[in-house]
């Protein structure tokens, strides 16, 4: 297996979102290849992004190949007042970054408050949390979405009906569904789901080849970490104290 590569915008983006410095994530590749078959987790510290986005930037163009490229006109979904048309496909909405679709996979979410009478601003990487229990797993009922030996969930898009209960029972709703392709096409098209489910799948090829997640490897602020379920509760622990 070859895995996609990150192109040179990504890292000249988290070189500026740096502000002239080249930090890159520290995990090594070595890592991660020997971790490919335990249960991985991440952690995020909200309190180090700095909104640069270079992680949106680099998980799209290594994705790039696995996005939906819907053909012909949709078809008309019955009954029309439950099943409605979903269509990230344009240009006009294929390259939204301000929000999870099909087709953008990561974005950054801000939020403001107030903490002993000072305002602050946090800027979240917000994605597929890939759960310990992961409900869309659970009870997807078609079976197309399950978890890897290494605790990577992914939604198979050959077996995918897009009925979008995946989404339903995710506490974030995270699936999101492009109308126009997938195995419904073949079998009952206007009835029989509705497209196929999206959603970050960990660069689970990059991590099988031994590279880091496109968004850990480009982050200028080592925002995200990976490593053993283990190992990444005990860090958080320590850093929420």
């Amino acid at each position: 297996m070859t895995s996609p590569k990150i192109s040179r915008r990504s890292f000249l983006k988290a070189g500026l979102g740096a502000a002239g410095t080249v930090a890159l994530a520290a995990s090594p590749a070595a890592a991660v290849n020997k971790l490919s078959d335990e249960d991985l987790c991440t952690l995020i510290d909200v309190q180090k992004c700095v909104a640069c986005e270079a992680c949106v930037d680099a998980c799209r163009d290594v994705n790039d190949a696995k996005y939906p490229e819907p053909e012909g006109p949709m078809p008309t979904m019955y009954p029309t007042q439950k099943v409605r048309v979903e269509d990230w496909s344009s240009k006009e909405k294929r390259y939204v970054t301000d929000r999870l679709t099909p087709y953008n996979w990561l974005f950054i979410q801000h939020a403001e408050g107030m903490h002993d009478g000072s305002p602050f601003e946090l800027s979240i990487p917000r994605r597929c949390m890939h759960c310990l229990n992961p409900p869309c797993v659970n009870l997807c009922p078609f079976g197309a979405a399950h978890t890897l030996s290494n605790g990577i969930v992914r939604i198979h898009q050959d077996l995918c009906m897009g009925g979008a209960k995946c989404r339903t029972v995710c506490p974030w709703k995270i699936p999101q569904r492009q109308s126009g392709v997938g195995l419904h096409l073949d079998i009952l098209p206007q009835y029989a789901g509705n497209g196929v489910m999206y959603k970050c799948d960990r660069c689970y090829d990059r991590v099988a080849d031994g590279e880091l997640p496109a968004c850990i490897e480009v982050c200028p602020e080592d925002v995200q970490e990976i490593g053993t379920r283990k190992e990444i509760i005990e860090k958080a622990h320590r850093l929420s104290k």
